[in-house]
C-alpha cells in the first residue's frame, strides 16, 4: 500500500466502501418507516374523514342498538262513547334459529357451541301451555332453510308472558306489539286488522292510516357492564298515537239487531239474513248486521264470505217494497188516487208472450187495495202507463243503480239498465221489483226518503274522528242528497199506502204495540241461472218500513236470502221488523218520550196484538212448530212428530190472537173438530201474501 492509498483511508474515517452501503441501508429503512406512518395517516384519514359515517355505523352496532316504539292505534267508539275496539299492548317473541342452535357455552376452560333448541322449546311449552314438539319443529324446520329469523309466538299477552321476558335465552328476542281487541259487534262494518296492526276490512281498512298513526323510534347504546340507556346524543322520535273513530252506530241498537238477524236464519233455516236501522232526519246509521258472521276475537271462525257486508254488497231482485217507486211516480205524474178504481185483471194477465201473476184473482179494486194486497198486475200495468223514461227517472232519483256513499268498502250500486238496453218486459216487470237489483241499503234509502218527506239524506257512519287527548279533528253530519219527491206526496204515500199495509194488508205481523208504523213486504224469487224458479229455496224475503207514521224518526229493514221453513215476507221478514222496533223502543226511555209512549215495557215486548197464521203444510213436525212458535202460535199435533204435515186446522193468512193453538196432522190421521181460533181484535180474514212473480 503506498502512502496515497493510506492517506485516503484516513480522510474517509477509515471505514471504507462499507459506510456507502450502511447509508444506503438507513435510507431505506427511514424512507420504509415514513411509508409506513404514511399508510397509518391514510387510513386514519380513510377512516375518520373519508368513510366517517361507514365506521360510525360500524362502531354504533356493537354498543348501540335502534328500536321501533309502535305507535298506539286508535280506539273505535259508538255513539255513546262505547268501546268497540281498542289496541292492548302484548309481547311477540322471535328468534335467530341459527344462533339458538349454536350458543356458545364455556366449558372445560374453552368456548364450544351447544344446540339450545330444545331447551327454548321446553321453555315456550312451559310458559304458554303449547305443544314442545311444536316449538322444536318451528326452530328447527327455520334453521335447516338457513333462516335468521323466525317469530316464535306473536300477541302474547303481558302476564303470559313474564316469565318468558325474564328468561335468559341467547338467539331469543321479543317485543312490544299490539293486539286488538273487539266488543265483537258489527264485524262486517267495523273490519278487521291483520298481525300487523294494518286494517284488512271495514273501517279498519278505509281508515287505517288515521287509526294507525306513526311509529317512533328509540336509540339506546350499552355500556361496558351491558347496561342499556338511551343514547344522550341521538335523536329520539316519539311515537304519535291514531287517531280515533267515533260512529253513528248504536251498541245497544246494534246488539239487538244481531241477536234478531241470527234467530230468523236460525228459525227458518234461511242461507243468509241482514239488517239496518237508520235515523231518517240524518242519515245516520244506528245499526247494520250481517249473518253468518265470525268472532272477531278468535280468527278460526273467520271466513271470508262472512265478512262480505251483505247490507251494501249484496244486489238482489227486491220485489214488491219497490212498489214504493212506482206508487210515488203514479202519484205525482199521473195524478192516481188511493181511491181510484185499478183492473185486477182476475189475478192473471198476458203481456209480450210473458204471464204476471197475483195471489188471488183479484177484479176491481182501488189503488190503495192494490198496494195493500200487493198487486202484480196493477203495479206493472202503473208503470208502463208512467213510460220508461219517467220511471227511470224516478228510480234513479229514488238512488238505485247507484252507489249510497256511505264510505264502506265493497258497496255494490246494484244494476239499472239504462232504458236503451230495456227489453219490452223490462218496465211492466220493473213496476213490481225485478228486472233491476239493488242492496238493502238502497231500498231503505227509499224509505227513508219517503219517512223524511221526500228527502234523501246520505247516509253515514263516521261522527268524529278524534286525537288522543279527545279533541275533534274532523266531523261529519248530515248532508242531503236530493229531493226524491214532493212532502206532500211523501205524506200521501205513508198516510194512504204503507201505514194501512201494516194495519190490514201484508204487513200486519210487522206492527209495534203502541206506535202507529208504516212499511212493505217483499217476496221476491231469485234468479239463478238465469231462470226465476219457485223452489222453496229460491225466495228473498224482506221487511221495510219506519216509525212513527207522522213525523218518522226510525227505518229499518230486514233481509233474509233463501229462507226454507216458509218464505213469505209476512210471515219471515215482517215479525223481524216488529220485533227489531219494540226491542229498540223498550231499551230507550229517550225515544220513548220523544214518541210521548206511556206502555210499560212489557207490553211493548208482547207483539203485534194479532198475529199471522203460516203455512206449515209440507214441513216435517220439527219445523213446523219452530215456524209456528216463532209466529207466536201453540201447535197441537196428531200422528207421527218425526212425519210431514199434511194438514192444518187454521186457514193460511189468518189473522188470529198470540198464543192460539194451530192444530196439524201427519200421514194418515183424519183431522179432528177443533175449536175455532180466536180472532185478533178488529181482524179481517183475508189475503196475507205478497203477489207471486210470473
Amino acid at each position: 500500500m503506498n502512502r496515497e492509498e493510506e492517506q485516503r483511508r484516513v480522510n474517509d474515517g477509515g471505514q471504507g466502501p462499507s459506510t456507502k452501503v450502511l447509508s444506503v441501508r438507513l435510507g431505506v429503512v427511514a424512507l420504509g418507516y415514513a411509508l409506513f406512518f404514511a399508510a397509518i395517516v391514510l387510513r386514519l384519514l380513510n377512516i375518520q374523514v373519508i368513510d366517517q359515517e361507514k365506521y360510525k355505523a360500524k362502531a354504533s352496532r356493537q354498543y348501540q342498538r335502534d328500536m321501533v316504539e309502535q305507535a298506539k292505534r286508535g280506539v273505535i267508539y259508538d255513539r255513546h262513547g262505547k268501546l268497540l275496539a281498542q289496541s292492548v299492548q302484548t309481547i311477540s317473541f322471535y328468534a335467530d334459529p341459527q344462533l339458538v342452535a349454536a350458543t356458545p357455552v364455556r366449558s372445560g376452560g374453552r368456548t364450544v357451541d351447544v344446540d339450545k333448541t330444545g331447551e327454548v322449546a321446553r321453555h315456550f311449552a312451559s310458559a304458554l301451555g303449547g305443544s314442545q314438539r311444536h316449538y322444536f319443529r318451528l326452530l328447527d324446520r327455520a334453521r335447516k332453510a338457513g333462516r335468521r329469523f323466525v317469530w316464535i309466538e306473536r300477541s302474547v299477552p303481558v302476564a303470559e308472558a313474564r316469565s318468558l321476558m325474564e328468561t335468559r335465552m341467547t338467539g331469543v328476542w321479543f317485543r312490544k306489539e299490539q293486539y286488538r281487541y273487539y266488543l265483537n259487534l258489527a264485524p262486517q262494518v267495523i273490519g278487521l286488522v291483520n298481525t300487523d296492526n294494518e286494517g284488512i276490512s271495514g273501517l279498519e281498512l278505509v281508515y287505517d292510516d288515521d287509526l294507525r298513526g306513526h311509529d317512533g323510534m328509540k336509540i339506546f347504546q350499552r355500556s361496558a357492564t351491558g347496561t342499556k340507556f338511551l343514547a344522550a346524543d341521538a335523536e329520539q322520535v316519539e311515537a304519535q298515537a291514531g287517531l280515533s273513530l267515533e260512529l253513528t252506530l248504536d251498541a245497544d241498537v246494534q246488539s239487538i239487531v244481531e241477536a234478531e238477524v241470527r234467530q230468523v236464519v236460525e228459525t227458518f233455516d234461511a242461507r243468509a239474513a241482514t239488517a239496518i236501522v237508520i235515523d231518517v232526519n240524518t242519515g245516520e246509521v244506528l245499526a247494520m248486521s250481517s249473518y253468518p258472521t265470525f268472532d272477531m276475537n278468535n280468527r278460526s271462525t273467520f271466513k271470508p264470505e262472512f265478512a262480505r257486508n251483505r247490507a251494501i254488497s249484496d244486489a238482489f231482485d227486491p220485489g214488491s217494497t219497490f212498489k214504493i217507486v212506482m206508487a210515488s211516480a203514479a202519484t205525482e205524474v199521473l195524478n192516481v188516487a188511493a181511491e181510484d178504481s185499478v183492473d185486477g185483471h182476475g189475478g192473471s194477465l198476458q203481456l209480450f208472450g210473458r204471464t204476471i201473476r197475483d195471489h188471488e184473482k183479484f177484479d176491481r179494486m182501488t189503488f190503495r187495495e192494490a198496494m195493500i194486497h200487493s198487486s202484480n198486475i196493477v203495479a206493472a200495468e202503473t208503470a208502463m202507463e208512467l213510460g220508461a223514461e219517467t220511471f227511470y227517472d224516478y228510480v234513479r232519483k229514488f238512488g238505485f243503480g247507484q252507489e249510497s256513499g256511505i264510505g264502506l268498502p265493497g258497496e255494490s250500486p246494484g244494476i239499472l239498465q239504462p232504458v236503451e238496453k230495456w227489453y219490452k218486459t223490462t218496465l211492466p216487470w220493473m213496476g213490481y221489483g225485478y228486472s233491476i237489483t239493488a242492496t238493502p241499503l238502497q231500498v231503505l234509502q227509499a224509505y227513508a226518503a219517503i219517512a223524511n218527506d221526500g228527502v234523501m239524506m246520505k247516509p253515514y257512519i263516521i261522527r268524529r274522528l278524534l286525537d288522543d287527548e279527545g279533541n275533534v279533528v274532523r266531523e261529519f253530519g248530515p248532508e242531503k242528497s236530493r229531493t226524491v219527491v214532493s212532502a206532500a206526496t211523501a205524506r200521501y204515500i205513508r198516510r194512504e199506502y204503507l201505514r194501512p199495509i201494516i194495519e190490514e194488508g201484508t204487513g200486519k205481523a210487522a206492527a209495534i204495540a203502541g206506535v202507529p208504523a208504516a212499511g212493505k213486504t217483499g217476496t221476491a224469487q231469485k234468479l239463478l241461472n238465469g231462470n226465476y224458479n219457485r223452489g222453496r229455496r229460491s225466495y228473498i224475503a224482506s221487511f221495510a218500513g219506519f216509525f212513527p207514521v207522522e213525523n218518522p224518526k226510525i227505518a229499518a229493514i230486514i233481509v233474509v236470502d233463501e229462507p226454507d221453513a216458509a218464505y213469505y215476507a209476512s210471515t219471515v221478514a215482517a215479525p223481524s221488523f216488529s220485533k227489531i222496533c219494540s226491542r229498540m223502543i223498550a231499551g230507550s226511555e229517550a225515544l220513548k218520550k220523544e214518541l210521548g209512549l206511556t206502555l210499560p215495557e212489557e207490553e211493548m215486548l208482547q207483539g203485534p196484538a194479532a198475529v199471522t197464521v203460516p203455512l206449515v203444510v209440507g214441513l216435517s213436525m220439527r219445523e213446523a212448530k219452530r215456524l209456528l212458535e216463532w209466529s207466536g202460535l201453540e201447535i197441537r199435533y196428531q200422528g207421527d212428530p218425526q212425519s210431514v204435515v199434511v194438514d192444518q186446522g187454521v186457514d193460511v193468512g189468518e189473522m188470529v190472537a198470540p198464543g192460539t193453538v194451530v192444530r196439524v196432522w201427519s200421514e194418515g190421521q183424519e183431522p179432528v173438530e177443533a175449536p175455532a181460533p180466536v180472532p185478533a181484535p178488529g181482524a179481517v180474514a183475508g189475503l196475507d201474501r205478497d203477489g207471486e212473480v210470473l
